[in-house]
């Protein structure tokens, strides 16, 4: 997700989820994406510390095309374990796409699943990743002047 656009979705198709399964998806469905948006390369990208993101071949893969520019596990920028404050897909999309996904009559198969899946995903709107920018740049300057402190709810 960035501030013009949700990439995908993608589903890993009946497989175990391992690091190299994940630098597939990044090296051939996330980053030819992300290189097409971003000419100038200003993307800082992010991810949780998931056991998969911290192979260390997709480590050396970030480091290589976003250098001193990613967040991560072992990462240049270092990002606090349990801070889904600080996420927007954590603050926003993931209880978007669930409240779209998960309406009566709760879908039976997986093929409706990835329908309605990707249809949620199409309803965000360019307007709706604005105000999630808005807040997000809101979220991290409390964390800044409150010195990355516990905050009980923002």
């Amino acid at each position: 997700m960035s501030k013009r656009k949700v990439y995908g979705p993608f589903f890993f198709q009946e497989r175990t989820i391992n690091g190299i399964v994940y630098l597939d998806m990044l090296q051939i469905f996330l980053i030819p994406q992300i290189d097409e948006d971003d000419r100038e390369r200003n993307v800082i990208f992010m991810q949780d510390g998931a056991p998969p993101h911290y192979l260390t071949d997709v480590r050396d893969f970030l480091n290589d095309r976003f250098p001193n520019q990613w967040i991560g596990r072992a990462a240049p920028i270092a990002w606090p374990p349990r801070s889904p404050d600080l996420t927007p897909l954590d603050f926003f999309f993931w209880g978007f796409i669930k409240d779209t996904v998960y309406v009566p009559p709760l879908p039976t198969t997986l093929p409706e699943l990835r329908r309605r899946i990707c249809a949620a995903v199409e309803q965000v709107t360019p307007e709706m990743l604005v105000q999630v920018w808005e807040e997000i740049n809101y979220r991290w300057d409390v964390s800044r002047i409150t010195n990355g402190s516990h905050i009980e709810h923002l």
